[in-house]
C-alpha cells in the first residue's frame, strides 16, 4: 500500500525523524488554518499517489494565510495524471542549502534489503541512476544485523554525503530504518533530505510503501486506506480476501495460481490482437481452495465490473482437483442466479480433469463453454466479450 505523503510525514515525525511542521487540509479554510497555526510561510503540496505534482502546478509557496487559502482553492480537484487531489498539505517552508536522497526498499533480485544514497538529491533518482549511476550509492543491508550508526555512516560516506552533515544524518539514516522495519515496508523514500542555513537536517518529502501481508500485526495501518480513492472493486475483492488487480479489459480472469493467472493474462492479450484488441479485465488468483464459496466470491466480483463482456476460468487441478473445481463453478452459478449474465469460457487440466468437465457436460448450463487448452480458450473468450462489446 502507498501512502500519501502526509502520512508517511506522520510516521516519519512517530519514529523521531526530522520533518517540518505541518499538517492536511480537506478544504481551502482548513488550509488557512493550518498556515496560520505554522505561522510563517507555508508550501501547499496537493496529495496524490504519483510523482510530477510540482510540474503540474501542484505544488505552491504561500507567503500568508490567505494566499494559502488562495492556493489551496487552485490546487483542489486538480487532476494530475488521473489522480484528483482531495486534499493538500501544507507545511512550514524550509530554506535549502542542499538537497540529498535517501532510501530503503527490499530487494527482491537479490532477497535483502538495500539501501539506496545520494549527495545530489531532488531530483529524479531514475534519471540519475541513469544518467549519473556514479552519483547514486547502493548498499546492501544484512536483515539480522540492521542499521546502526556505523552502517549509517557507512552508507552516507559511500554516497559522497559532506563531511560535515554525516554524524547527524547519520543519527536520521537509523531512523528511517527503524520506520522501515517497524512499520513492515518495503520502501521508505526521502528526496529530498535536505540541509537548512542552520546545518539541520530535515526530511522535506516522503514516500512510504507498506507491506499488506503484514496486515495482521499492523493493526493501525488499516486506517491509512483511503476508502474514498480506492477502486470500489478492489475494496469489494478485499472484503472478501481476494487477491484481485482491476484491469481495463473486457475479459474477466480467474485462475489458481499467480503463475497461471499471469500466463492467462498474457495469452489473452495474445488472442485478443484477432478479436478487435480486446483484453485482460482483471488478476484474480483464488489460490488452491477453489470452493463454491470463493468461486461465487470471485465470480460476483468480476460480473460486477460494467467493462467485462466474457469471464476465463483457467484452472489447472493439482492439490484441489477438477471436479472440485467444476462443482464450485457450478454451485457458484446456483449462488449467483440471475445476476450472473455473462459467458465463460472454463478450460480445466490436470488432477481428476475427466471427472470436471464430466460435471460441467452434466450441468450444461447455458454461460458455461468448456475449452480443452489455454490458448484455444484464451481464443473463445477473446471472441465472446468482442461480440458483447
Amino acid at each position: 500500500m502507498d501512502l500519501y505523503e502526509y502520512q508517511a510525514r506522520d510516521l516519519f515525525a512517530a519514529h523521531g525523524v526530522p520533518v517540518p511542521p505541518g499538517a492536511v487540509a480537506n478544504s481551502p479554510e482548513e488550509a488557512k488554518a493550518a498556515a496560520e497555526r505554522i505561522g510563517s510561510q507555508v508550501v501547499v503540496k496537493a496529495q496524490v499517489k504519483v510523482g510530477g505534482r510540482g510540474k503540474a502546478g501542484g505544488v505552491k509557496l504561500a507567503k500568508t494565510p490567505q494566499e494559502a487559502q488562495e492556493t489551496a482553492e487552485t490546487i483542489l480537484g486538480l487532476d494530475i495524471k488521473g489522480h484528483v487531489v482531495r486534499r493538500v498539505m501544507v507545511a512550514q517552508a524550509s530554506q535549502i542549502n542542499e538537497e540529498y536522497y535517501v532510501s530503503f526498499l527490499l530487494d527482491r533480485s537479490n532477497r535483502t534489503f538495500l539501501a539506496m544514497a545520494s549527495a545530489e538529491g531532488g531530483v529524479e533518482i531514475e534519471v540519475l541512476a541513469v544518467e549519473r549511476p556514479e552519483a547514486l550509492a547502493k548498499v546492501p543491508i544484512d536483515a539480522i544485523a540492521g542499521v546502526g550508526k556505523g552502517k549509517a555512516v557507512e552508507i552516507l560516506t559511500a554516497a559522497k554525503f559532506p563531511a560535515e552533515v554525516i554524524d547527524e544524518a547519520a543519527d536520521v539514516v537509523v531512523k528511517l530504518w527503524e520506520t522501515f522495519v517497524s512499520e513492515d515496508a518495503t520502501l521508505v523514500e526521502v528526496n529530498p533530505l535536505v540541509r537548512d542555513p542552520h546545518d539541520r537536517i530535515i526530511a522535506l518529502d516522503g514516500k512510504v510503501t507498506l507491506d499488506e501481508n503484514a496486515a495482521f500485526r499492523q493493526p493501525g495501518h488499516a486506517g491509512l486506506v483511503d476508502e474514498e480513492a480506492e477502486n470500489p472493486l478492489e475494496a469489494k475483492a478485499k472484503a472478501k480476501d481476494l487477491n484481485y488487480v482491476k484491469l481495463d479489459g473486457q475479459v474477466g480472469i480467474i485462475g489458481n495460481g499467480a503463475g497461471l493467472v499471469m500466463s492467462t493474462l498474457d495469452v489473452v492479450a495474445y488472442a485478443g490482437e484477432k478479436h478487435g484488441g480486446v483484453k485482460p479485465a482483471n488478476f484474480l488468483d483464488i489460490g488452491g481452495g477453489a470452493s463454491a464459496a470463493v468461486m461465487a466470491a470471485g465470480l460476483d466480483v468480476i460480473l460486477g465490473d460494467a467493462d467485462v463482456k466474457s469471464v476465463f476460468v483457467n484452472v489447472f487441478g493439482g492439490i484441489t482437483a477438477c471436479d472440485a473445481v467444476a462443482n464450485g463453478i457450478v454451485e457458484a452459478l446456483q449462488i449467483l442466479g440471475d445476476s450472473a449474465t455473462k459467458p465463460l469460457v472454463v478450460r480445466l487440466d490436470g488432477n481428476n480433469v475427466v471427472e470436471g468437465r464430466a460435471i460441467l457436460a452434466e450441468a450444461n448450463h447455458p454461460l458455461i463453454t468448456v475449452v480443452d487448452t489455454m490458448d484455444n480458450a484464451a481464443d473463445k473468450a477473446a471472441e465472446l466479450a468482442a461480440a458483447g462489446v
